[in-house]
């Protein structure tokens, strides 16, 4: 499992350039006007991990196989777009299907690209996205509220479980606040994501800034990093332009070009680490002679809730599973020498995943 990450914003923030250099294509119309993205694009893209370009050098595997995160461009969202305004209905249905929004927010000047609000601030940008996402989630629960109302007053348990929680994010609309601040017991956390809340949905705020800034950011990204602290949200600073400009280049040209703006890796690797940290999602890996490969799991997994991620019948006889540490397979040149040096473990249903373990599964079929 990777993650789905829908990139929104408001029109001409830079979400369809943004979206090709993520992806490497040009399957999103980039242009300077609002809603040039009219049908979401869905692009796949490999995690980078030197993890995996290591495991597979040491096993000599034939191929690497990353995981691979999914990330949805959502046509621009507009001032009324909670009341259809723009294409705001169609797009709001696009973002609820998705784990967390990439929220792409102009930090940058340029009087060549007009701006839908006639001026670049970000936190204004920021609180008319909020805005449309909170009242859509306030109009959607105030209808839903009065029927389960009728439910819990007949006594039906579930029902006044899903009630509570439902007022409780009520409250929290009603003040302006966005439903991913309310607190919520671990076992409501299923209960809440079914309830589809547009601003219940972790965010990462990415600060589009000029080529000049990508590096330390600006004064606009710094007030974005603000927001970001203060509501627990994550934050990462990139420059759309020139991510579209690395897209193109050649492996080996690449590592040149970053250096000669003063970066030291992808803007990508920055927002997979920042997703990765915000959905609270690790890594481990398969290795052996015909592949090295990478799978992604939440944090907290059991071993057979992981197995059943390369297959449920994994999970179903599942026995044990043979487990290294990341750090013991490159330290003892893989799975003879840390067996050898007692680093391989056979570990049963309740052990949890670690970040980076080496796994092979035991199982009946």
């Amino acid at each position: 499992m990777g993650f789905k990450c829908g990139i929104v914003g408001l029109p001409n923030v830079g979400k369809s350039t943004l979206f090709n250099a993520l992806t490497q294509t040009a399957a999103a119309q980039a242009a300077n006007y609002p809603f040039c993205t009219i049908e979401p694009n869905v692009g796949e893209v490999a995690v980078p991990d030197p993890r995996l370009e290591e495991l597979c050098r040491i096993a000599g595997s034939k191929q690497i196989i990353p995981t691979r995160l999914t990330f949805v461009d959502i046509a621009g969202l507009v001032r009324g777009a909670s009341k259809g305004e723009g294409l705001g209905n169609q797009f709001l249905a696009n973002i609820r299907e998705c784990d967390a929004v990439a929220h792409v927010v102009r930090c940058f000047e340029d009087g060549d690209v007009t701006h839908v609000e006639g001026g670049v601030d970000p936190l204004r940008d920021i609180e008319t996205i909020e805005t449309e996402l909170m009242l859509s989630d306030l109009e959607s629960l105030e209808k839903r509220v009065v029927a389960l109302e009728k439910k819990a007053k007949g006594g039906d348990k579930d029902a006044k479980e899903l009630l509570d929680l439902m007022n409780r994010c009520l409250v929290l609309l009603r003040e302006g606040k966005p439903a991913r601040m309310v607190e919520i017991r671990p076992e409501e956390r299923v209960m809440l994501a079914g309830l589809g809340l547009l601003s219940s949905k972790p965010v990462l705020y990415v600060c589009n800034v000029e080529e000049a800034a990508a590096a330390e950011g600006n004064s606009n990204s710094e007030k974005v990093a603000a927001r970001a602290a203060q509501e627990g949200a994550a934050c990462v600073v990139v420059s759309a332009k020139i991510e579209s400009e690395i897209a193109v280049l050649p492996p080996e040209e690449q590592k040149e070009y970053l250096e000669a703006v003063g970066l030291d890796e992808p803007g990508l690797n920055r927002v997979i680490r920042a997703g990765y940290n915000l959905l609270h999602l690790i890594t481990y890996f398969t290795v052996g002679p015909k592949e090295a490969r990478a799978w992604t799991i939440e944090n907290g997994t059991r071993a057979p809730q992981a197995a059943a991620v390369i297959h449920t019948d994994f999970e179903k006889g599942f026995i044990r599973a043979e487990t290294i540490a990341f750090k013991d397979y490159v330290a003892f040149k893989g799975e003879a020498g840390a067996r050898e040096n007692g680093k391989l473990r056979l570990e049963g249903k309740e052990y949890v995943v670690e970040d980076g373990d080496v796994l092979h599964f035991r199982f009946n079929t």
